[in-house]
């Protein structure tokens, strides 16, 4: 399993494979293969047709890791968006070679590509990012499109819009409830966020270089200032802010940092970041999309403790 280690950097080490005694039914439907990852014993599980239900599918599990005394991991090819839902809710292991990684066993989640099913995936709408993130925030469960349109500031036409994209995109489910349509998911805040990670955009367009004495608005801290506010992380030398619009400062900015001591750092955002904060700064998930590009590990670490308070946050909300 070369894709592990490429981009977990988890080595795999295949072990003879000498299967305890398994029923037929078990040896019909899979290949075992017992493996050490990273020194820790798992045994994947690879489909030898059509997979069954999730429902059947999880009691075969349950049956390998009782016999195996290991975790026991689904090792498929491809995975659909439903099965994929299913799968995180019943905590299910599984790796789909090359795009997924879920082993809840050694905390790793990942998702690099889903897999289309009627729809082609496209670029997601900014519209669409903010309606998803306004769900979330909401705590997911149901919520109105009627309502987002309040929260948002947005047309009724823009929310649909944004709301079959997402549904197209595999990440919602909608249906209509007479007049309503409702947007759902069965899955928590935390784990819509991460499926639907790698399919958001960074919200930052490009970034200019403004004399500080040519802001006269008030803006929202964004990039590592309003980083260095939600977590412990150390403040920059240079304030860096928010906008959805650059033009008032285009003839007195500059494309590249000419003083950290005589210009703020203004980032042109993909939507109005104000839609989605009310604390002086851009809120905590678009903020940790804007770093999808930054390996730092400090940054990295940052963003996680963000991240974690922001799941309490909402947790909090929900109960």
């Amino acid at each position: 399993m070369e894709y592990l280690n490429r981009v977990m950097g988890i080595h795999v080490m295949y072990e003879d494979n000498n299967p305890q005694s398994l029923p037929n039914f078990i040896q019909s439907r899979y290949r075992i293969q017992r493996v050490l990852l990273d020194g820790k014993a798992a045994s994947f599980m690879y489909p030898k047709s059509k997979l069954d239900s999730v429902d059947a599918v999880k009691k075969h599990m349950e049956r390998v890791e009782k016999a195996e005394n290991t975790p026991a991991v689904l090792m498929l090819d491809h995975l659909t968006y439903r099965q994929k839902e299913y799968l995180l809710k019943a905590h299910l292991p599984f790796i789909v070679d090359g795009k997924q990684i879920y082993l809840p066993f050694m905390a790793v989640y990942l998702q690099e590509r889903g897999d289309k099913e009627e729809q082609e995936r496209s670029d997601m709408l900014p519209s669409s990012q903010l309606l998803l993130l306004l769900y979330i925030y909401n705590g997911c469960g149901e919520m109105l499109t009627s309502d987002a349109v309040k929260e948002l500031g947005l047309t009724a036409t823009s929310v649909s819009r944004a709301s079959k994209q997402l549904e197209e995109m595999g990440i919602v489910k909608t249906e209509k409830r007479g007049v309503q349509k409702i947007i759902s998911s069965e899955l928590s805040p935390k784990e819509l966020f991460a499926i639907s990670r790698s399919s958001m955009l960074n919200p930052v367009k490009r970034t200019i270089y403004v004399p500080r004495d040519a802001i006269t608005c008030d803006l929202l801290m964004s990039g590592y200032s309003a980083l260095s506010e939600y977590t412990m992380l150390n403040p920059p030398r240079m304030k860096c802010f928010a906008s959805d619009s650059i033009a008032a400062w285009e003839k007195a900015s500059t494309r590249k940092l000419q003083s950290t001591d005589d210009q703020y750092e203004i980032q042109l955002w993909r939507y109005d970041p104000r839609k989605l904060s009310g604390n002086g700064m851009v809120d905590r998930l678009s903020l940790a999309l804007s770093f999808c590009d930054d390996k730092d590990e400090r940054v990295e670490d940052a963003i996680e403790e963000m991240l974690s308070m922001t799941w309490e946050d909402i947790d909090g909300k929900r109960t």
